[in-house]
């Protein structure tokens, strides 16, 4: 079973920010799919859905962003699932333009504190993430406030187009696999 795990802060202040693209890419693809069952835990909100390579579990966490690692691991544990090969974590990323995704099978946080919160709870960096650019703040506007405020006119067109992309890389990972991803994503500008 495939486990995707989407980034973000809960509430709906955060709903529709730069740093809750991860939750918005997850939500679009339950919509697609055939919700089986939803529960709720202390850490998260837990959805199981049916595609057509079998059934995965979608996770949005509840721990806020920077302690993200708590609500993964307990997934893993209460999923039965190996991180190695069945775990794929959805971010946004600071160092990727808008209009660019990237897939990875492993490395650091780059910076994103909830990515190395994942890291530090499950003591590796070796497991999947697609990773949606939303580029740099402008000049004099801090990082914090970028992340936790919401795209606006053209941007907010192409954060759209990144959350749909976001959801089409995430099909062809649990289809095809991750090389195959890799190849059909990384690099491409939308």
């Amino acid at each position: 079973m495939w486990l995707i795990v989407g980034l973000g802060n809960p509430g709906p202040e955060y709903s529709f920010t730069r740093h809750n693209v991860g939750f918005l890419v997850v939500d679009l693809l339950v919509d697609r799919l055939t919700l089986r069952q939803e529960f709720k835990m202390p850490w998260g909100i837990v959805k199981k859905c049916l595609c057509k390579c079998g059934e995965i579990a979608i996770v949005k966490p509840v721990t806020y962003m920077n302690r993200s690692g708590i609500a993964v691991k307990e997934a893993l544990r209460l999923l039965d699932v190996n991180p190695l090969d069945e775990l794929v974590v959805v971010h946004d990323d600071l160092d990727l333009p808008l209009g660019r995704l990237k897939v990875v099978r492993k490395g650091s946080s780059g910076g994103h504190r909830g990515v190395q919160s994942v890291i530090d709870s499950l003591g590796t960096n070796e497991f999947g993430r697609v990773k949606i650019g939303i580029g740099r703040p402008l000049y004099g506007e801090s990082v914090y406030e970028y992340v936790l405020s919401p795209p606006y006119g053209e941007e907010e067109k192409k954060f759209c187009e990144m959350i749909e992309k976001g959801v089409e890389a995430l099909e062809v990972i649990v289809s095809r696999g991750f090389d195959e991803a890799m190849n059909r994503f990384n690099g491409r500008v939308w």
